[in-house]
């Protein structure tokens, strides 16, 4: 009996043993072998190319719309308004007749002033002639020479007095004449601010209406005067273009000249004024409007550029990642001369032609892989990129 125990026992280490080879590799294909490693996946990324081609360089500032000319049509007799006949808002020019005033009262006083120099001119009519007898009278000795004298002094005060009816039917048809209120300037009429009907002074504060011109427009605009040098070195050129946009820098409004650079620096805030003049035909541009001026200092030939989206801001300035032929990235610091139209001028630390990471660089690190994504996959990842930079 106790033999067969010692045998059974005997069996079972052998058993016990074989299972634990089994498992930890004695037997082959099983634990022993090493596992393979993954590689990590590629992460997605939207790509561009260093582009090299001509970039304007512009100077940024902000400034308001000024009109050349801003009018207040008043009134220079008093009378009764009988018509008007402008539309607020309308483009008016130089002369156009705006409103009219009741003219009878200014036609009579000119027809009195006519009647008065027709009755001093048949009164020297009849002077003459008395000036005539006098004076043949004299010389066959039947007049004294005061007779003829005093008839002189009476002829030449008759011809004074029509000259005075003269001037006084002069003033008299300038008063009718301001009867028809006209524009003095072209331009765009604004509120009425006299009805029809109600009379009109001169010492009236609003006047009737107020014409503002629009076209041609300037704009005044400031910026720093570390680059007033750089500024009058291109004047010395030829004329500077200006371009201006709305506040979003969206839109263009109209492209000018630099008219000139003011003579003087503001030393509270360490700027220059500058004004530009616009032919504003499509009347984007209006007086009191906030808009973005850019004053284009040069043209870089041959300047190399990438999208704005794919320079980053690192604690030692902006880099940009470059993929390298085998999908690796690498940051690279760069030197951006400007930002203008989603486009970013490089000065330094790119070569054209080589491939940057636009969008899906908050994923990357030194050496990562990348996989480039194309057409619409690449348009959903610049619309999710939005999407989370604008969840804080």
């Amino acid at each position: 009996m106790m033999r067969k125990l010692i045998v059974t026992a005997v069996l079972g280490a052998l058993a016990l043993g074989l299972g634990t080879a089994f498992y930890v590799g004695i037997l082959p294909g099983f634990a022993t072998r090493p596992a393979a490693v993954q590689a990590p996946a590629a992460i997605p990324v939207v790509g561009g190319t260093v582009q090299r081609h001509d970039v304007p360089i512009y100077l940024r500032g902000v400034g308001t719309v000024l009109a050349y000319n801003t009018t207040v049509v008043r009134s220079q007799i008093q009378g009764q308004l009988t018509s008007i006949t402008f539309v607020e808002g309308q483009t008016v020019k130089a002369g156009d007749q705006l409103a009219q005033i009741d003219p009878r009262p200014y036609e009579a006083q000119l027809q009195q002033m006519k009647a008065n120099r027709d009755r001093d001119q048949a009164q020297l009519a009849n002077a003459l002639a008395n000036l005539g007898r006098y004076t043949d009278l004299q010389t066959k000795g039947y007049a004294s020479s005061q007779l003829s004298d005093t008839q002189k002094a009476q002829v030449a005060q008759l011809d004074a007095a029509i000259k005075a009816d003269e001037a006084l039917i002069a003033q008299a048809e300038v008063q009718l004449g301001y009867t028809h209120l006209t524009s003095p300037i072209q331009g765009i009429t604004g509120v009425r601010q006299v009805d029809i009907g109600n009379i009109i002074h001169p010492t009236d504060p609003n006047g009737l209406v107020v014409v503002t011109q629009i076209e041609p427009i300037s704009l005044i605009f400031t910026l720093p005067q570390d680059k007033l040098p750089a500024i009058q070195a291109e004047m010395a050129k030829g004329p500077l273009t200006v371009v201006a946009y709305s506040q979003d820098d969206k839109i263009k409004l109209d492209e000018g000249t630099l008219l000139l650079v003011n003579n003087q620096i503001a030393q509270s805030t360490g700027t220059v004024q500058l004004k530009a003049n616009f032919p504003n035909a499509a009347h984007r541009l209006w007086p009191g409007q906030l808009v973005n001026a850019r004053l284009l200092l040069e043209v870089r030939k041959d300047g190399l550029t990438v999208p704005a989206a794919a320079v980053q801001q690192g604690q030692n300035g902006p880099y940009v990642y470059v993929i390298a032929p085998d999908n690796t990235v690498s940051a690279r610091p760069v030197t951006v001369g400007q930002i203008s139209g989603g486009e970013a001028l490089i000065d330094s630390g790119l070569s054209a032609n080589e491939s940057v990471v636009v969008d899906g660089q908050y994923r990357l690190t030194e050496n990562s892989t990348v996989r480039l994504l194309h057409g619409k996959a690449a348009r959903e990842a610049d619309l999710q990129s939005a999407v989370e930079k604008a969840i804080p």
